[in-house]
């Protein structure tokens, strides 16, 4: 999978109401862009001098995937939006080759007192 990861910083006026609005964009764009296969993104929690404002996180089945996204229209309209409101935008690309396991382990279904 590949991974794209973006951290953006807001300008210093932009409202929580515009930040709202970038949230809704995001939050339609994998019913639009059949390529997302993980799409997770929010706001900073700890705001320390080092944090970005918001981050994104998605993941696309290989590199071709990704530059499909990129280029389709519904996420050139929310990259036009972020640059209206942001003042620094980063972003990492990397792959990995995790594959989930495909027999979980049962968990152990005596829940009662055990001896150690």
């Amino acid at each position: 999978m590949l991974h794209h990861i973006v951290f953006i910083k807001f300008k210093p006026e932009t409202s929580d109401e515009q930040i709202a609005v970038l949230e809704q964009q995001f939050d339609a764009l994998p019913d639009q862009i059949i390529e997302i296969q993980l799409y997770e993104f929010g706001r900073d929690v700890v705001r320390s001098e080092r944090s970005y404002d918001f981050a994104l996180v998605s993941g696309f089945a290989n590199l071709d995937a990704m530059k499909r996204y990129q280029v389709h229209p519904a996420h050139q309209k929310v990259v036009a939006y972020i640059k209206e409101i942001s003042a620094d935008i980063r972003a990492v690309d990397f792959e990995t080759q995790y594959k989930a396991p495909e027999n979980l382990v049962e968990p152990d279904p005596f829940t009662g007192f055990k001896m150690p």
